[in-house]
């Protein structure tokens, strides 16, 4: 695709269908994804070998969190009942770990594939985004066309087998006088880590400084907001970097997989 057509197309990312972004993505974009497909769900990806997928599985059913599972593969498989393109080519950005360090960043993992790896997809909360936006809850990383800003944290998983780790959070300031509606909208999404785990000072979670997240990029939180915290599907990379699997492979934070999966698939009615 050349560059003009690409700018052209990236210029109106929020009514792109999963599979014209996954193309995008395929032919080599690197892009954080909020904002992108409106109504159509993200998600994190974790793919590890065979042998400690059962592992993983058993910490996301004890932390569900920070690890909705939306969907698992079979061993090698390359796609899922709620993705139908290439995980190894159609998310924007990847990255591999050996022994819990990071050996690579890229915009595809061919050659790192390997045909024992069970891949996990686990809700995200770009998710609900488009219904905070619709609610009048300003969302600004979104104003700002950045990342959202995560953190570590000092709160401890419930470890599983040989995985263990911190919680992993993503923050949004939020005005004062929309808290309240900010908690109710992202309670009715708990597949994609529904409601706030904490709101206000981020010392209670152990975070020092706003201004430096663990992943992705600050935002201001301006007079008259509050900072908000929600789990974040980059817990697993954390516990990963912290456990020390031979092998694994996950997105880059925030470039997440564009699934075939409505927004509203996910939301619950009061």
């Amino acid at each position: 695709m050349s560059e003009e057509k690409t700018a052209n197309v990236v210029a109106d990312r929020t009514r792109l269908s999963p599979a014209e972004a996954r193309s995008l993505f395929r032919e080599g974009l690197v892009t954080q994804t909020s904002g992108w497909s409106s109504g159509w769900t993200q998600a994190n990806l974790l793919a590890l070998p065979k042998d400690r997928a059962y592992d993983f599985l058993l910490f996301a059913q004890r932390n569900p969190r920070a690890c909705p599972v939306l969907d698992v593969t079979e061993p090698g498989e390359i796609s899922a009942s709620i993705f139908a393109g290439d995980l190894r080519t159609d998310l924007p950005a990847y990255r591999v770990y050996e022994n819990g360090e990071q050996v690579a960043e890229a915009a595809e993992v061919m050659a790192y594939w390997r045909d024992d790896l069970v891949c996990f997809l686990i809700g995200c909360s770009f998710t609900f985004e488009a219904a905070l936006l619709a609610a009048g809850v300003p969302v600004r990383h979104l104003e700002t066309g950045t990342n959202v800003p995560m953190y570590r944290t000092k709160q401890e998983c419930r470890p599983a087998g040989a995985l263990a780790g911190p919680m992993v959070v993503s923050m949004r300031p939020i005005p004062e006088d929309l808290v309240a509606t900010a908690v109710r909208v992202t309670s009715r999404y708990p597949a994609v880590h529904g409601a706030p785990v904490h709101v206000g000072d981020p010392r209670a979670l152990g975070i020092a400084d706003l201004d430096r997240p663990d992943f992705g990029e600050p935002v201001e939180v301006r007079a008259g907001e509050t900072p908000v915290f929600w789990a974040c599907g980059v817990t697993p990379q954390a516990v990963v970097m912290r456990s020390r699997p031979p092998f694994a492979i996950g997105h880059a934070p925030g470039h997440m997989a564009i699934t075939d999966a409505r927004d509203t698939a996910y939301l619950v009615l009061p």
